[in-house]
């Protein structure tokens, strides 16, 4: 990595573990502290629009969306100002936490932003039989599981692709979750713009709601938390699509997406020199194995949380 520009490091810059993707570093120069991010070039999910998602971050930091300083980016690198706050936590947030979530969506509904890329959605795939028996072959710790559900994982892939999105599609964030967050005197700071893009707003609402809203699980959702992120959507001036599976249907196809993208990794079976660890991978594959049935086996509660 060449970070010249970004001073004379005042100590040895250091990996924060953690990352779902990509790989984070901190560095510490005479210039200050940046958040050093090196892009996973060789398996990602999804092409990367790096240049346009920097305009983008720089807009919403210039209309005071509450957010790291973008630095700099290439097709390999992502730099930040260093954030300091305390970490999101996978439980409920504050209702005025919560309230504020939905004006800053609000307000990154409202941006102008020229964004010259047509909303795609990573294509479904419906080789989980086949992912299946190999999991089994190779003796993976979730194999059984994985198993025993294959015609549910098929009729999640079925939904997602045929789930209708009434629109309107908005340039967004894409991914405001809890690993995503800080809490800075108890008010969000919103990082990791990497993935933005247009979306359905419907989906971008459901999937940021239920987020914050609930814990590790799905025992712990909180009505009045998922609520608090709409009103504050409406109080910052936005309007609510109107309600359905599509409020949920990019949080289910994004984790099915997910999981299947590190089941891969597990089958390969070797670490990589870039995304996450091998042992990050194991741990997503067996939470989408285990959690994504039972998300989906809630759809229709999870529907009525809209009112």
């Amino acid at each position: 990595m060449n970070l010249s520009q970004l001073g004379t490091p005042v100590r040895p810059m250091i990996r924060v573990h953690g990352g779902f993707a990509n790989r984070m570093y901190r560095l510490d120069t005479d210039q200050g502290s940046f958040a050093v991010k090196e892009l996973n070039v060789v398996d990602r999910r999804a092409a990367y629009h790096v240049e346009d998602v920097f305009r983008f971050e720089q807009a919403a930091f210039a209309a005071g969306v509450p957010m790291p300083e973008p630095i700099s980016a290439s097709d390999t690198l992502l730099v930040h100002r260093w954030a300091e706050g305390e970490k999101v936590p996978e439980a409920p947030v504050s209702e005025a936490y919560a309230f504020e979530i939905g004006e800053i969506l609000a307000r990154i509904h409202s941006l102008d932003v020229d964004w010259p890329h047509e909303p795609t959605e990573e294509p479904v795939s419906h080789d989980w039989p086949e992912l299946a028996e190999r999991a089994v072959a190779t003796g993976q710790p979730w194999a059984d599981e994985l198993a025993s559900q294959v015609d549910t994982f098929l009729a999640i892939a079925q939904f997602v692709d045929t789930c209708e999105r009434p629109g309107p599609v908005v340039l967004t964030h894409k991914d405001i979750q809890p690993w995503n967050l800080l809490a800075r005197d108890g008010r969000p700071v919103v990082l990791d713009w990497e993935l933005s893009g247009m979306l359905d707003l419907s989906g971008e609402l459901g999937s940021t709601a239920l987020g914050i809203a609930k814990g590790p699980g799905l025992d712990s959702i909180e009505p009045v938390i998922f609520r608090a992120v709409l009103d504050g959507y409406v109080a910052a001036g936005g309007t609510l699509p109107p309600p359905g599976p599509s409020w949920f249907v990019f949080l289910i196809g994004g984790w099915l997406g997910h999981t299947r993208w590190n089941i891969l990794r597990c089958l390969a079976g070797a670490e990589t020199n870039s995304g996450p660890d091998l042992a990050l991978s194991q741990e997503s594959a067996r939470n989408g194995v285990r959690g994504l049935p039972e998300l989906f086996a809630r759809l229709p509660e999870l529907v009525r949380l809209l009112g």
